[in-house]
């Protein structure tokens, strides 16, 4: 009965605002029509805005590890040298998809839980000449680590010559990543995390250097040949059947997010976050991440003694209609993640952080009741000041 008033607090699929459902649901067109050509051009210059770039901007058809596959299929042929730098599940995907293309991958690990340092990345660079593309993550969504990618992106352009991708699926419009500035090559991006679309588009920003790369590529590739996206998007066109009904709902999206600004939605994430992670800590739960790396995103919960995360989890939806994360891979178990990405407000964390304390005493752990509700206030109480 009250499954639509369920409170989604996962790092993705996010909460898509009525605005967005609204525009999704408009009549079909035909995608070769010239009513198609206006909404795809006014989407990349709407995410040029978003990726902060001049560069050209490709809409995929599938989820953010399309995006990624792209990424490599393009600039990873046979023997390719790439770095790449695992701290999580997604550094690891980075890994696995270097490796199904064949490429010779050098492995940065760091800890789960914190991020790279760029000394780490200069050091693995001079270590391992020749190497042609470095793949980092900005925001590990598996441990909520939010890493240096300004400091990574300076690293690798004193060290060498090689291409910097950047995964910035569930931190793009969330945190700060202005990709020309900080002279990032490659950047991709999901439709389900920040931008507040569902799942099911992707995207590819590229500096020239990288596309010319990408031309150069031997790489076979056909669905994910990037070159033949940037042609037809020249056009307003896609070289194959887009999700036309997402690109109405992108188009919709994209002006809620220009209308609120993006320094503003930093800003908001970066409340969202020091509210949660207040409230955890008036709870005396131990945060995952510490401060330094903490992401605006969403944040990580370790498990303590005598609580059993699954179990708090499950009660906190079944009993109270709150969705949190648990861990993955190693993590499973250990931790939960409560996420505050893309259409959320401060007063969303309040509920969460209440469900939370509920759910708590129900899983026979002895929380106190509105410390970690009345934490968040004062850090918002604080802010509005």
């Amino acid at each position: 009965m009250f499954e639509e008033a369920k409170h989604l607090r996962i790092p993705g699929p996010t909460p898509v605002p009525p605005a967005v459902q609204r525009a999704a649901s408009k009549a079909m067109i035909n995608h070769r029509s010239p009513e198609f050509r206006r909404i795809a051009l006014s989407v990349q210059e709407g995410l040029r805005y978003v990726f902060q770039t001049e560069h050209d901007v490709v809409v995929l058809t599938g989820s953010g590890t399309a995006a990624m596959e792209a990424a490599v299929a393009n600039l990873v042929s046979p023997g390719t040298k790439a770095l790449v730098l695992v701290g999580g599940k997604f550094g690891e995907r980075w890994l696995e998809l270097v490796q199904a293309y064949r490429g010779e991958a050098v492995v940065l690990e760091y800890p789960y839980g914190e991020g790279v340092r760029p000394e780490r990345v200069a050091e693995a660079l001079a270590a391992h000449p020749g190497i042609e593309v470095v793949f980092a993550t900005q925001n590990e969504s598996s441990t909520a680590v939010l890493n240096d990618i300004e400091g990574i992106a300076e690293a690798v352009r004193r060290g060498s010559d090689a291409l910097l991708v950047v995964d910035a699926i569930s931190g793009l419009g969330g945190a700060p990543l202005p990709m020309d500035a900080w002279g990032v090559d490659v950047v991709v991006a999901g439709s389900q995390k920040c931008l507040m679309l569902p799942p099911g588009l992707s995207f590819v920003a590229a500096s020239e250097r990288a596309w010319r790369r990408m031309e150069r590529s031997a790489s076979p590739r056909y669905y994910f040949d990037l070159p033949a996206y940037r042609k037809a998007g020249a056009k307003g066109e896609t070289p194959y059947t887009p999700n036309v009904s997402l690109f109405f709902a992108l188009e919709e999206a994209l002006a809620l997010i220009q209308g609120e600004g993006l320094e503003k939605g930093f800003e908001r994430h970066r409340l969202m976050r020091d509210m949660v992670r207040a409230g955890i800590r008036a709870l005396g739960l131990p945060l995952f991440v510490d401060e330094e790396w903490a992401s605006p995103t969403l944040t990580a919960v370790a498990g303590v003694e005598g609580l059993d995360v699954e179990q708090l989890r499950k009660v906190v939806n079944t009993d109270f209609g709150v969705i949190l994360s648990g861990g993955q891979g190693e993590l499973k178990g250990k931790i939960f993640r409560i996420g505050h990405m893309g259409y959320a407000t401060p007063l969303d964390m309040i509920t969460a952080l209440g469900a939370v304390e509920l759910g708590l005493r129900r899983a026979g752990y002895d929380a106190p009741l509105g410390a970690g509700v009345r934490a968040a206030q004062e850090v918002l109480l604080q802010w509005l000041m």
